[in-house]
């Protein structure tokens, strides 16, 4: 079953604009799409900013799906990112053109594109954006994480077109739009907005219907849930937006997949296993509202500096969502739901936490940063009384709207009064542990966390 995952570091990348932005245009034509690129300088080379990997495949996706119709160019791979350049040395012509078939996958830590079944497709609409290169050899010296250096490019003016109609952008039709430094969705093709208690939904026609009924009935009660305990979310606005695609009833398959941008959730489903709504895919499809809907506050509130610190927003939300779902239904197995985070970190945390992602691990953000928000619950019940939530809420008054490690931690010895609790996430996060089990239990031994050991395993109680 597909993770949910708020990707990315929500901070803008550091940049140098100018004038000369790439001028991109999208056009929707049947099942396929025109991307032409319009440059303003000249270039040796230009990469790509979102060049994720494909998660099950750990390949990257855009050579896979663009196709390069402008003679003499080519698009390759050069450390983490996609590139093109002219194939005789040269800059790269002022105009490129790009035939795409858009695909469905799950993208490690990036927003994926969204196919719905009746042929509409959904775009991010920072997957365009592009800097500067010297040269290829150039692209292999680049970091993953891009907000720890400064970029020769930024933002595309992206403007966006439909052959059949008008294009959809938070919840409203265009007949074009023109988009530069917005993070969201836009979606070509048919679509109908569905305005709602609390939320208004865009969901595929042929989605099972139980979890149409789902999200409109459950997601605004665990958004008013953490709106109770913590106040609104930073990103407020207009009415949130939850945007459900459907990839088809694939044999022996469920998957739920998404991720959350400020005002809306994105949600993709799969498979034989959803079709109907049997009690386990309905607990886990709450628990994945639960997650994405937490973003608001944890993710967009207050967001992470450094991609290497996913796991305060990803860990952070994973509690917030166990917390909200025990709440609502105090028949939900929470400690099931805690007892898999720990296992998964134990397994993971034998490497550094802070490096998983470049490993194609980000699990161990979601696992150990919840393991972490455990023993950060813990401190504050020994001191108030309180919860995660309890420790979580002074955090969200961020003025820069950034929740840094540092201060992540700070918070931690401030409450708990015990600085060795840092020492050993510290430990975890940087170095890793031959026996991360003994390392957590000491946390949650000084936390008052309820676990016994069986055999060198930690088990909850």
């Amino acid at each position: 079953m597909g993770g949910a995952c708020a990707a990315g570091p929500m901070v803008s990348r550091q940049a140098v604009l100018d004038e000369s932005a790439p001028q991109v245009t999208v056009t929707r034509d049947g099942d396929h799409l025109n991307i032409d690129y319009r440059f303003g300088r000249d270039v040796p080379v230009w990469a790509f900013m979102d060049s994720a990997l494909e998660t099950d495949s750990r390949q990257p996706w855009r050579p896979r799906q663009w196709t390069v119709q402008t003679p003499g160019v080519v698009m390759e791979r050069r450390g983490y990112y996609d590139i093109i350049r002219s194939t005789d040395g040269g800059p790269v012509p002022r105009e490129v053109r790009f035939r795409v078939r858009p695909q469905a996958v799950d993208l490690e830590a990036e927003y994926p594109t969204l196919l719905f079944s009746n042929g509409a497709v959904a775009l991010p609409t920072r997957q365009l954006d592009v800097f500067a290169l010297p040269s290829a050899q150039a692209a292999e010296a680049v970091p993953d994480d891009l907000n720890r250096v400064t970029l020769d490019g930024g933002s595309s003016r992206v403007t966006w077109r439909d052959d059949n109609g008008p294009v959809l952008f938070n919840g409203r039709r265009h007949d074009q739009l023109t988009t530069m430094d917005e993070r969201s969705y836009v979606l070509l093709g048919e679509a109908t907005v569905t305005p709602g208690e609390g939320l208004s939904t865009v969901i595929d026609p042929n989605l099972p219907p139980w979890i149409g009924e789902e999200i409109r009935g459950f997601a605004p009660r665990v958004g008013q849930y953490y709106r109770d305990r913590l106040g609104a979310p930073g990103s407020g606005g207009d009415t949130p937006i939850v945007m459900v695609a459907w990839n088809g009833p694939t044999e022996q398959m469920t998957s739920m997949g998404g991720s959350v941008l400020p005002g809306l959730i994105v949600m993709s489903f799969e498979g034989r296993g959803v079709t109907t709504a049997q009690p386990d895919i309905m607990e886990r499809s709450r628990w994945f509202i639960g997650h994405e809907a937490a973003h608001f506050w944890l993710g967009q509130t207050v967001r992470y500096q450094f991609a290497d610190e996913a796991w305060i927003t990803e860990g952070g939300a994973d509690l917030m969502a166990v917390r909200a779902l025990k709440r609502l239904d105090p028949a939900y197995d929470d400690r099931s739901e805690l007892q898999s985070e720990v296992d998964d970190c134990v397994n993971l945390a034998m490497k550094p936490v802070a490096q998983a992602g470049a490993r194609g691990e980000h699990r161990a953000y979601y696992a150990c940063g919840a393991v972490f928000a455990m023993a950060a619950e813990g401190a504050q019940k020994q001191r108030t009384g309180g919860d995660w939530l309890d420790f979580l809420k002074p955090l969200l008054r961020q003025p820069d709207g950034v929740l840094s490690r540092e201060e992540w931690l700070t918070a931690l010895t401030r409450t708990s009064r015990d600085p060795s609790l840092r020492g050993d996430m510290e430990r975890l996060l940087d170095q890793g542990a031959a026996d991360p089990s003994a390392v957590i239990a000491r946390l949650f031994q000084r936390t008052g966390v309820a676990f016994r050991l069986d055999n060198g395993r930690i088990v909850l109680s």
